[in-house]
């Protein structure tokens, strides 16, 4: 596994997008926020964000005055490769 999804932040961030492609980021953080059912520090979670751009599982969009995050091709092979991992352990349970 890569050290990408060591970061449950950054795996569930990555799986937001995945599931409602690209979001600006304070949306992201309100929908994160939502799941987690508690605050999260801007620098924390925009530090997941950009760790994630550096990494080249998300990209930075131009989206009228606000950006907005999108899944790469590397990002989205990360999140399939996760969920085929999480299937195969919990099918037999």
């Amino acid at each position: 596994m890569t050290k990408w999804l060591q970061s449950g932040r950054r795996r569930d961030i990555c799986i937001i997008l995945a599931g409602e492609g690209p979001l600006h980021g304070q949306a992201l953080k309100s929908r994160l926020e939502s799941h987690y059912d508690g605050r999260i520090e801007p620098k924390s979670f925009y530090g997941a964000l950009d760790t994630l751009v550096d990494n080249g599982h998300l990209e930075l969009r131009e989206s009228g005055i606000h950006d907005e995050y999108a899944l790469t091709d590397a990002g989205r092979r990360m999140v399939d490769e996760q969920f085929a991992w999480m299937a195969e352990h919990v099918e037999g349970a």
